[in-house]
């Protein structure tokens, strides 16, 4: 449900995929390295030395601001951001303020009421990422912390959104949406590390905004902002005023902390950055071309494949998984694509998270040939999902994975049919086993009959057909009466 009085508004910070950083032509791919492996002169900001700006960074963030409905501007500038902090070698960031690449356009949510909602961007700029603090030592022998340059210099964007989410959820979702287009744009790995960060901004209505900084995940940010909604609740129930502050979300314990007093535009001393000059690339956009984005796809899902709305919102929500749908249903195999729709979206999807494993460790050729198993009517549902659940097992434990038949026949679970004799004898035993069952049964108890077939399932470790199941125990039923 809407909460009328929550206001909530975001900026996201997004790691440009590019090879080279922001001004320089130091890698990027510095992750698995030492630290201070990939700098030079220029990103550690040594005196001297001169920025030269990446063609290409610019480029994506123009992808970006196309895909995202955004006006660029006619004539952008970078800017010196003055602020003091160990990580920030130059005792400046690089970045844009009151010039900005681009201005306006909007990110479209299913809002809480179940409603498409249009959420408004104030802008987007580009700016340098600065580097790391590693924290070190411990509280026995002391603690300190040591600076890594390698991330300073990474071409960032900034999208700053409207205050116009009514709820945590909705930012969430607000972050998914956006993830998913950069994806498709393929200017984003959301998979690297510290890719993504975000500062929260959240008020009451009536109280001080708080800023909530550098959350680094999507859930971290739906938690530490209903933490915060309980926080100044409560603080406006006791009487006490909400402070205009930052804070810090403290992802282990699940609470916001406070940092310092709010900063004002005003103390970070802006001023155009004297080194390099305005950016004029408004006629770049007509080579920029888009790919098919998430909405788009969506939308292709359920006409071409007769996906339900719900399923192809889950199906596009996420690059590889929409990939991995179109690999399988291609050349609509055997009519799997409304089958293969249901089983993604929420049998395999759910297997996955409960695993923590991306999409990609799934072979499309052998989830496809489980799905022809199921749509023939070789196994059960419930021998279907054993069936994955094997599958992902063997290749989180890293060992060859079988075929879905293989697994089947090692396994026994083949569908049973109406003349097994061990499908008759599981029958016949629950009712045996099950007296007080069978008689409820007799006197009207429908829910009786549910759980005789819920045991003899259990007996046939989901190997029966339900409804020639239910059929039979029945008829079984009915004999013991008579």
């Amino acid at each position: 449900m809407i909460d009328a009085d929550i206001v909530v508004g975001l900026e996201v910070h997004c790691q440009l995929d590019t090879k080279s950083k922001l001004f320089c032509g130091c890698s990027t791919d510095y992750r698995n390295d030492g630290p201070n492996t990939h700098v030079c002169p220029v990103c550690l900001g040594l005196p001297g030395t001169m920025p030269v700006l990446n063609k290409r960074a610019i480029e994506y963030a123009m992808r970006v601001a196309k895909a995202l409905n955004c006006t660029v501007i006619p004539e952008s500038e970078f800017s010196r951001k003055n602020y003091f902090y160990p990580d920030l070698d130059k005792a400046y960031q690089i970045t844009q303020y009151d010039k900005p690449l681009a201005e306006g356009g909007y990110v479209e949510i299913e809002g809480d009421d179940g409603k498409e909602r249009k959420i408004q961007l104030t802008r987007i700029h580009v700016e340098e990422d600065p580097g790391r603090l590693v924290h070190m030592g411990n509280a026995e022998r002391g603690r300190y912390s040591l600076v890594d340059y390698n991330r300073s210099g990474i071409p960032l964007i900034e999208i700053v959104s409207e205050p116009e989410m009514r709820s945590p959820k909705e930012a969430r979702k607000f972050l998914n949406k956006l993830r998913a287009t950069l994806e498709y744009l393929g200017v984003f790995d959301s998979e690297k590390e510290g890719s993504i960060r975000v500062d929260a901004n959240i008020s009451l209505r009536g109280s001080a905004r708080v800023e909530i900084k550098n959350i680094s995940s999507y859930k971290g940010v739906e938690k530490a902002l209903t933490f915060e909604v309980t926080r100044q609740k409560n603080l406006i129930r006791r009487g006490l005023c909400v402070d205009r502050e930052t804070r810090h979300y403290l992802e282990a314990r699940g609470i916001t902390q406070s940092a310092r007093s709010k900063e004002m535009e005003n103390d970070y001393r802006y001023f155009p950055e004297p080194d390099l000059r305005p950016l004029r690339v408004q006629s770049w956009l007509k080579d920029i071309a888009l790919p098919e984005l998430p909405d788009a796809r969506r939308e292709r899902f359920v006409q071409q494949y007769e996906c339900s709305l719900n399923h192809a919102r889950t199906l596009t929500g996420e690059l590889k998984m929409a990939n991995f749908y179109e690999a399988v249903v291609a050349g609509d195999r055997d009519g799997l694509c409304t089958l293969s729709a249901t089983w993604i979206a929420d049998t395999l999807a759910g297997e996955l998270n409960y695993r923590s494993l991306g999409i990609d460790v799934v072979d499309a050729k052998k989830f496809t040939c489980l799905l022809v198993l199921l749509k023939a009517g070789t196994i059960t549902d419930k021998s279907g999902v054993e069936v994955l659940r094997v599958m992902l097992d063997e290749r989180l434990k890293d060992e060859p994975v079988e075929t879905p038949e293989a697994i089947v026949s090692r396994l026994n679970l083949a569908k049973t049919s109406g003349d097994d004799t061990a499908l008759l004898g599981a029958i016949r035993e629950v009712i045996t086993e099950n007296p007080k069952a069978v008689e409820d049964y007799r006197t009207g108890k429908n829910g009786a009959l549910n759980f005789l077939v819920g045991q003899t399932m259990k007996k046939t470790r989901g190997r029966a057909d339900p409804g020639e199941l239910n059929r039979l125990m029945v008829e079984s039923l009915k004999s013991v009466e008579q």
